[in-house]
């Protein structure tokens, strides 16, 4: 089994380099990781992180997004009692119904846990805020860019909502975020050095999933393993 140590993070420029992956691993291992260490993410790692997001499409090139980082621990710190409180609501409501006989969503809720256990140690807390943008198109792009630069650099990130969705104008109060010009937060990323290792999610098959033309007719192909395999570490994770 490999180890569960994290890699020393990036420090230097010329680390930070070294450390990149290529684009379909990236895309394949770009997984939740909740669980990081309280190590600082590097400021140069951060710009890059924030200079890839904002290179995503956006409608209309608006680009009506402004992006609130985090870095302070006492804000962190009570965005953390915020995050507590709303995944409590969360688990009381949305999640009430999980089958906890079920090992995957055990392994879920059980690592949902530990954010809202350890939400204050995290090292950086990125928040997206957007305007004039009800579906999302034009941000979330951006958001999953943001996660994508920090797997390549090796950050652990996680997109939760559960602070917007229960805590949003608490959290806006705290950040000063002006909602009465119709900034809306969209997310809260969590970022660190991951305590785990990066590999392939576990998921069903694309051909289960997907249809062809018309709901219900399935594809002419199917996929029964994934097409991008890393060169040695682990298979697919839960």
């Amino acid at each position: 089994m490999p180890s569960r140590r994290p890699a020393a993070p990036p420090t230097t420029k010329a680390e930070v380099m070294d450390h990149e992956v290529g684009l379909f691993e990236a895309l394949y291992t770009t997984r939740a990781m909740r669980r990081v260490t309280g190590a600082p993410v590097a400021e140069d790692v951060i710009r890059r992180m924030i200079d890839a997001a904002i290179r995503a499409p956006t409608g209309s090139n608006a680009q009506s997004w402004r992006w609130v980082v985090v870095t302070d621990p006492a804000v962190i710190a009570s965005l953390g009692d915020m995050y507590a409180e709303a995944w409590r609501e969360l688990t009381e409501t949305v999640y009430a119904g999980v089958d906890r006989s079920d090992p995957q969503a055990t392994r879920v809720v059980t690592s949902a846990q530990w954010l809202a256990d350890n939400f204050s140690s995290v090292p950086l807390v990125v928040l997206p805020f957007h305007r004039n943008d009800p579906s999302g198109a034009s941000i979330y792009p951006a958001v999953w860019s943001l996660m994508l630069a920090g797997r390549a650099l090796g950050i652990g990130t996680t997109l939760t909502t559960v602070l917007g969705m229960f805590k949003h104008d608490e959290m806006a109060a705290l950040l000063d975020v002006p909602v009465g010009k119709g900034w809306r937060n969209a997310a809260a990323v969590t970022c660190g050095h991951p305590t785990g290792t990066w590999g392939l999610a576990a998921r069903r098959p694309a051909h289960e999933v997907v249809f062809q033309d018309r709901w219900g007719d399935p594809p002419p192909w199917t996929i029964d393993d994934p097409l991008w395999i890393p060169a040695d570490g682990p298979g697919p994770q839960p």
